[in-house]
């Protein structure tokens, strides 16, 4: 494996557990030789892990106070491997709602500004993403891909060089909340009009019209994420209520238990 494999590595398994919550905040990472020894590579490898996560603002480090984790309000959020983690430690209500408030934020108002000053290239752009969300509807395809390409158009198009580089670190997030809210049953070919009206009212140049289809569209994407969120509780109840009834024994008849005895810890 290369260096640069292993510093990714070590960077992936110490940034997840830091996210997953397996380090608390405040609390200090193991130091160096020790790390290192644990993960199975050199001290130089874990100083440039811990260099990558400072920069992503998980951890600190002074003189004195060895590496800490830093509190979730100095993570870099914008971050993809943030995000990556985040995602793989599990999605938070609070994490979801502040994702939901950022697009009804940002979305509404570059769309008006997409409908307003969209170039030929850049509706050309925007309609051959939807032509591969289309076909990867109908025909199969990578649909979040085109998905997120369609969004990330729609920010471009407002010739905003702010927006421009919002669009680049808003990827991470977006396609999280793609990935999710594609996976309720038929919530793509659902979501195509949507879509549609969207980039027809860009094309028609109608900043109004534009702006109340994307809010449609987020709001509509955030039932489906709430829908699917909901279906997997239901689904981890039923299947613990099920394991737990697999496992438990036949029933004593309470004349026949012994009498149980609490030990109490001092």
């Amino acid at each position: 494996m290369s260096i640069k494999n292993v510093h990714g590595n070590i960077v992936d398994l110490l940034g997840e557990a830091i996210v997953a919550g397996r380090h608390a905040p405040g609390a200090s990472l193991p130091p160096e030789p020790l790390l290192g020894a644990e993960l199975g590579v050199s001290r130089t490898v874990v100083r440039e892990a811990v260099k990558s996560l400072i920069a992503k603002g998980l951890v600190t480090t002074g003189p004195k106070v060895g590496t800490r984790v830093q509190a979730e309000d100095q993570w870099n959020w914008f971050d993809p491997d943030v995000i990556s983690w985040r995602s793989r430690a599990g999605l938070t209500p609070e994490f979801l709602q502040d994702l939901q408030d950022l697009r009804r934020i940002v979305e509404p108002a570059a769309v008006r500004l997409a409908a307003e000053r969209a170039t030929a290239a850049d509706i050309a752009a925007l309609q051959a993403a939807f032509a591969g969300m289309t076909e990867a509807v109908h025909a199969g395809g990578d649909y979040v891909h085109y998905d997120l390409q369609f969004h990330q158009g729609l920010l471009r198009a407002g010739g905003n060089r702010l927006l421009l580089h919002m669009s680049r670190a808003l990827s991470a997030l977006l396609r999280t909340s793609f990935e999710l809210s594609t996976r309720k049953k038929d919530g793509t070919l659902q979501s195509l009009p949507l879509h549609r009206a969207v980039l027809d009212a860009v094309i028609a140049r109608d900043p109004g019209c534009a702006e109340k289809a994307i809010r449609v569209l987020i709001e509509g994407a955030h039932r489906d994420i709430q829908e699917v969120l909901s279906s997997r509780t239901r689904r981890a109840r039923l299947s613990v209520g099920t394991h737990a009834a697999a496992r438990a024994p036949a029933r004593t008849p309470t004349s026949a238990r012994p009498a149980l005895k609490k030990k109490i810890k001092v």
